[in-house]
């Protein structure tokens, strides 16, 4: 059975023990919430009597949780550079691989005055703006990416609300809380008729989901099986079924 947490290190760690050897520890980015729910439980289904627990949130602080030692099995983090930190690091027990792409995308409540344009953003409409922490959020980091090159980041700095994760971003948009916000266009098509996306944003880089085992996990087979179910046909259909794109 999938257990979905979210959880401190130190909490993780006892959940794990808890949960016994045959648990199979994901720590995944939250916008992979829905999909890796559907991965995990494919997983169970081709392996019995073995249990996934999924742990989500945002990439960094998923990486603060396994540097502190956290007993993570398998990474997937919602960008490259965080996944990179994981290696410099000797957290990886394996070269990480590229699994999906992704979208970034600029989102407004479903009534607000359709912005065109980044630049819209400076505007008296707009007051305030939902991104992920750039600090521990990859979506957030490619949102100041986009801004830095339009030479908007400056500009905006009063008006940007700091989000956990980029499904936080999301909820701010959905229930009016903010008046725009970053997140990806799987994320903006689970709000449905709740948030318009005002445009897709270009990004100097394009948006790569990385996945590896941990050293944790060496010895631990299943690890290994779950990133070839992710990798498999059968896994790429689930990603694209919520909105994530073949990894280029």
């Amino acid at each position: 059975m999938i257990r979905v947490k979210v959880l401190a290190a130190a909490v993780l760690a006892m959940a794990a023990r808890q949960a016994g050897a045959d648990t199979l520890t994901v720590s995944a980015a939250s916008s992979l919430a829905e999909a890796f729910r559907e991965l995990a439980a494919g997983f169970e289904a081709a392996h019995p009597g073995h249990e996934v627990l999924l742990n989500l949130g945002g990439s960094g602080l998923l990486l603060q949780q396994i540097s502190k030692g956290a007993p993570v099995d398998v990474f997937a983090s919602a960008d490259e550079q965080t996944m990179l930190r994981a290696v410099a690091a000797g957290r990886t027990a394996g070269r990480p691989l590229t699994f999906a792409s992704n979208e970034l995308v600029l989102i407004q409540p479903a009534q607000g005055r359709p912005l065109t344009s980044l630049s819209t953003l400076t505007g008296d409409a707009v007051q305030r703006i939902a991104l992920g922490n750039v600090e521990t959020v990859p979506a957030g980091r490619y949102a100041q990416q986009a801004l830095e090159a339009q030479g908007l980041w400056s500009a905006l700095q009063a008006k940007l609300i700091p989000t956990q994760n980029v499904r936080q971003a999301l909820d701010y948009v959905a229930r009016g809380e903010v008046d725009a916000g970053f997140v990806y266009g799987s994320d903006a098509r689970l709000a449905g008729d709740r948030v318009r996306v005002a445009l897709t944003v270009s990004l100097p880089r394009p948006v790569r989901y990385t996945l590896a085992v941990l050293k944790g996990a060496e010895g631990k087979s299943a690890a290994q099986q779950f990133v070839d179910h992710v990798l498999s046909a059968a896994g790429q259909r689930v990603l694209a079924a919520h909105g994530f794109t073949p990894p280029d």
